[in-house]
């Protein structure tokens, strides 16, 4: 196995998911990366005070500052993509800001008009602790907002929605020592990641999380006997189903139907018995509300059911 590293260039990066794209790395299955990607808003120097406009690797913002497309030989579709996320460890700054976009939450709270409010916190990845200007001090879980595969279509598509392959699924389960599962969409799988989340609750209720860049090392492999066919994880939670939709019912249900297949194939019981064994055990999420589509993930913690 062979390790590799892949830090952020011009030629490095992406704001798009497209199959069309050239990768930036090509890797064999069972090799390790280490990935520095930039926040999501590509900041090539920190801010020094809250919401400083600063140079950024994109002159125009399409979408997330994203690393690759890491293309893995031998992906084809049909198989999954298994990414394992060995550390991640956060830059040592990072932003928050509320009350930027007119979405239809900010109008129901009422700060849609603004002045945007931003929060620049010290990220200290040792202790795991991030301090923001108002001396106010909260624990870190890193993760990353975006782990992805281009959808199957050509052409160029928007970073901001998470979809069956993956991408801005921001879900705060995703800790080091999970395993996410990618349904491989495209020759080589074309995975691109970034958008370093230092903390972030669920929901992600502002639209962002404490923004970070981020050095990510992952394995990453090719499997084919996953037990259900969708996008799926094993994280120190448990493992964990997830459901994209613009109506919330909907992202649920998909969630929930996922799960419930994951519990059948463990336990070998029929679709009804595994979602009464469910009710007890599951629990739903709204993994952010942010992203044009609703995200909700279930939850099986490990050990609940043996």
């Amino acid at each position: 196995m062979t390790n590799h590293r892949l830090d952020p260039t011009p030629e490095t990066v992406t704001d798009v998911f497209s199959r069309d794209l050239p990768a930036a790395l090509t890797v064999d299955p069972g090799d390790t990366i280490v990935v520095h990607s930039l926040d999501a808003s590509g900041h090539l120097e920190r801010q020094r005070t809250p919401g400083e406009v600063r140079p950024k690797m994109f002159s125009a913002k399409r979408g997330h500052c994203l690393a690759g497309p890491i293309a893995v030989r031998g992906a084809e579709p049909g198989m999954m993509l298994a990414v394992r996320l060995v550390s991640l460890r956060p830059d040592e700054w990072g932003w928050t800001v509320a009350a930027a976009l007119d979405n239809p939450l900010n109008r129901r709270l009422g700060v849609a008009g603004g002045p945007p409010t931003w929060l620049l916190w010290e990220l200290d990845a040792d202790k795991l602790t991030g301090v923001n200007q108002h001396g106010l001090t909260m624990d870190l879980a890193p993760f990353l907002g975006v782990i992805g595969l281009p959808p199957a279509e050509a052409g160029e598509h928007s970073t901001t929605p998470p979809r069956p392959s993956g991408g801005n699924i921001d879900c705060r389960e995703l800790v080091a020592g999970s395993t996410l599962y990618l349904p491989v969409t495209v020759p080589g799988a074309q995975l691109c990641l970034g958008d370093g989340h230092a903390a972030q609750g669920d929901g992600e209720v502002s639209g962002t999380a404490i923004e970070c860049g981020m050095t990510t090392e992952l394995v990453v492999d090719l499997v084919t006997d996953r037990p259900i066919p969708t996008v799926h994880a094993v994280t120190p939670a448990g493992r964990v189903t997830f459901g994209f939709s613009a109506d919330l019912n909907e992202a649920s249900a998909q969630a929930l139907d996922a799960m419930l297949g994951w519990i059948q194939s463990m336990f070998d019981v029929d679709k009804a018995t595994a979602l009464a064994l469910a009710s007890p055990s599951v629990s739903l999420r709204v993994t952010q509300v942010a992203n044009q589509v609703w995200g909700v993930h279930a939850v099986l913690p490990d050990g609940v059911l043996r």
